[in-house]
């Protein structure tokens, strides 16, 4: 095949030469001493857009999640968590690794402040002391699922309640205020810390941000010297970050729709359906029927055929759509899919 659809990921975007040329001219310095200007703009510029005091630019989300749950714990403490979340499952087991903790898993990825309270220890010796619950939106593998607010302050009102910390992974926090129409701050507020990916839906090739108190962003500092985070004349990499944050976010609703023109069309293939009862973002979890085929199977003949994506499951993969695929380019996956699973039939 001449041309791929890549639906594995949204990080498989490739700079535009505007991007390029921002990258290629960007003001830099020293970041580990915090002389880097447009290392600080970044960072001052999404603290703002988040509702938060200060921010940190890391190389990655999960550099920048373990950061966050490292200045929230202790050693030997309980996180709550989704029973899917990108924590626990998605940065090669670096959470328990890095800081010694242990997750005490929800009964689903959106739940509410009875869960937390319901799976809250605090001075039995024979548990962990939760002192974390940590809140993924968009909730990746639920599809990209939102969070309303109502839920998220249900979540974060419990934990001041019961005295600990809230944290939240927003990765594709841009594209669930696009979905709900909310702000990045009002959707961050009450959390004390937040992560934003911005190598995700907007495009950028490189970088993460994790926000929050001042005081918390000194120790996260160091945190991030420790884990070799510590960037030099990281400028030309943040360039490529605020053009995203003037750029990408404008037209994340062009990802939303191809993505629920995806999920429609693939309702309609036999042997397939989608996982959620909608597609809320860009993310579309597929669930194949086991009686014809596995998602593995499904995956490596529509690799054959140009069209690349990610088994999440024995049964399930996922779609995701992003700025380098068309609404023709969807078009053609389900025609890709549809010739698959005929012949599976």
């Amino acid at each position: 095949m001449s041309t791929v659809i890549d639906l594995r990921s949204d990080t498989v975007t490739r700079p535009c030469e505007a991007m390029r040329d921002a990258m290629a001219t960007a003001e830099v310095g020293d970041d580990v001493y915090g002389e880097d200007p447009t290392v600080n703009l970044l960072q001052d510029t999404v603290a703002k857009l988040l509702g938060q005091e200060a921010a940190l630019f890391t190389p990655s989300g999960s550099m920048a999640d373990q950061i966050a749950v490292n200045v929230l714990t202790r050693p030997g403490d309980a996180v709550m968590t989704a029973p899917d979340a990108h924590i626990a499952f998605h940065e090669a087991g670096a959470t328990p690794m890095l800081n010694g903790v242990q997750f005490s898993f929800m009964p689903s990825g959106r739940f509410g402040g009875d869960d937390v309270r319901a799976a809250y220890h605090d001075n039995d010796h024979h548990y962990p002391p939760t002192t974390l619950v940590e809140v993924e939106n968009t909730y990746n593998m639920g599809g990209g699922q939102v969070w309303s607010i109502e839920q998220l302050r249900e979540v974060t009102d419990t934990a001041k309640d019961l005295g600990i910390k809230s944290m939240l992974d927003g990765a594709r926090l841009w594209n669930a205020a696009v979905a709900t129409g909310h702000t990045e701050a009002e959707l961050c507020s009450g959390f004390d810390v937040v992560t934003v990916c911005l190598s995700k839906g907007l495009g950028a090739p490189v970088g993460s941000i994790v926000a929050g108190s001042r005081e918390l962003m000194h120790r996260a500092h160091r945190v991030r010297k420790m884990l070799g985070g510590g960037m030099r004349q990281a400028g030309i990499l943040a360039a490529a970050g605020l053009y995203a944050l003037k750029h990408g976010r404008e037209r994340l609703h062009l990802d939303h729709e191809n993505a629920r023109q995806l999920g429609q069309a693939i309702q309609h293939i036999s042997g397939l359906s989608v996982a959620t009862k909608k597609v809320d973002t860009n993310i579309v979890i597929v669930e194949v029927d086991a009686q014809f085929a596995t998602a593995a199977q499904i995956q490596e003949r529509c690799e054959v055929k140009g069209l690349l994506f990610w088994p999440t499951g024995p049964q399930r993969f996922r779609l995701v759509t992003h700025l380098d695929v068309t609404g023709a380019e969807c078009d053609q996956a389900v025609e890709i899919l549809k010739d698959v699973c005929s012949a599976c039939l």
